[in-house]
């Protein structure tokens, strides 16, 4: 197997789509086709089911997949460090930023680390943490900023910041016209609720409302900070999401939600008993000297 043949079958593995794999990797369709087939051939073996619309990987190809970016992590190591040794630290980061205030964090990391060395390139993915987990646990990301609550087990990790979570809801909803920019989570009982899809946090709100002896009126559980604030708008329901997910908006009035515990904690993760290249651990060093005390 060359290293060629394994960039191509990860390619394809992570797209899940022939097409979308020769336009990522500027080829034909035939000959990535021909590539794949010819390595199912030396493998004896078959890597993916073959659907009308779409491939899926089979046992054998997750598998391989696993290893292959392994055998291209490694190789992309020691091309690095090689490479660091002679003309400074070059290559890209790939990282993925939670939905919310994790790019506003990560900013001032990614212009410093730049202005350090110039030659140092960013791929960012974004997603919900559940996403970007996910990511991680199959190897297209091996740095991450995150939610609490996590995966200890899997994931090293330290704290980078936290945010408010707010209720936004209509104007003209009674609640939105009381003086001040906090309120009670006994206010909301009974309200309709917007909330984010993300189970833990759910849980964290059932959490909330089993402290004054309710349970939370939970009509709607969605991603979209968007669409979450366009229903909350048209009078829906009130929408229970982090601070930056409020989209200033004539129709909409924004209230903090009172307590110590009604916020969000963000981390920088990776992922535990896997070796990293120069490049991002020098990443996470520059970091934690930003971060930590």
């Amino acid at each position: 197997m060359e290293l060629r043949t394994l960039r191509y079958f990860v390619t394809v593995a992570e797209e899940l789509n022939i097409t979308r794999a020769a336009a990522i990797l500027n080829i034909s369709q035939p000959p990535l086709s021909s590539q794949i087939m010819a390595l199912e051939e030396e493998l004896n073996t078959r890597l993916f089911l073959r659907g009308k619309r779409r491939l899926e990987l089979t046992e054998s190809g997750q598998l391989l997949y696993r290893r292959a970016k392994e055998i291209l992590r490694l190789t992309e190591k020691a091309r690095t460090e090689i490479l660091s040794m002679n003309s400074g630290i070059s290559g890209t980061i790939s990282i993925g930023l939670v939905e919310g205030t994790a790019p506003d964090i990560a900013a001032e990391w990614f212009s410093d680390f730049i202005r350090k060395y110039p030659q140092v390139r960013f791929r960012i993915l974004d997603g919900s943490s559940d996403d970007l987990f996910e990511k991680l646990r199959s190897g297209l990301i091996s740095l991450a900023v995150v939610t609490a609550p996590y995966d200890q087990v899997l994931l090293n990790s330290f704290p980078v910041g936290s945010e408010r979570m707010v209720a936004f809801m209509s104007r003209e909803h009674p609640l939105a016209r009381l003086e001040g920019d906090t309120i009670d989570i006994a206010q909301l009982r009974d309200e309709p609720l917007i909330v984010p899809s993300r189970k833990a946090t759910i849980e964290a709100i059932r959490r909330w409302f089993r402290g004054i002896n309710c349970d939370p009126n939970i009509i709607c559980e969605m991603d979209s900070y968007l669409d979450a604030a366009a229903l909350a708008g048209r009078s829906v329901g009130i929408s229970i999401f982090p601070q930056t997910a409020y989209v200033p908006n004539s129709s909409l009035v924004t209230k903090y939600i009172a307590g110590s515990d009604k916020s969000l904690e963000y981390l920088f993760v990776w992922r535990k008993g896997h070796s990293l290249p120069v490049l991002e651990e020098r990443f996470i060093d520059h970091i934690k000297e930003h971060v930590l005390p």
